[in-house]
């Protein structure tokens, strides 16, 4: 498909299973953001437990939320794709490198389909872009 012309719109049904599903992803990721931003014990021991000083705790938050806000908003959906996409690929690594059981390292990724996932479902150009059906 030549690309002047507009991408087919997605039906109603696809087009609010992406916005469900990217809205779960997005609801968690505010949520780690957030509890990165207030620190509560419990995150301090887990960064600390996975190699992280603590001082790094507020900027990773600060990170993550910044990195979710722009994939909230459509004309930047995909940077923020992308850009959370290096954040769980780092949140993989750091799982693998300290040993983590299989699920803590695979959540991660899980995450990382569901932002894709969703964001495809919800924009035409992508699913252009990526042939999974003809």
């Amino acid at each position: 498909m030549s690309s002047n012309q507009p991408s087919a719109p997605a039906s109603k049904a696809m087009l609010w299973t992406g916005r469900v599903i990217s809205g779960l992803a997005v609801l968690f990721m505010l949520m780690d953001g957030t509890m990165k931003l207030f620190k509560p014990s419990f995150v301090v021991e887990k960064t600390v437990e996975l190699g992280y000083a603590e001082h790094v705790i507020v900027p990773l938050g600060i990170v993550l939320v910044a990195c979710t806000l722009l994939y909230l908003l459509p004309r930047t959906a995909v940077l923020g794709a992308i850009l959370l996409t290096g954040y769980l690929g780092g949140a993989v690594a750091t799982h693998v490198r300290v040993s983590d059981p299989i699920f803590s390292t695979v959540f991660p990724v899980i995450f990382g389909a569901l932002i894709w996932g969703g964001l495809v479902l919800r924009d035409g150009r992508l699913r252009e872009l990526l042939p999974l059906t003809r």
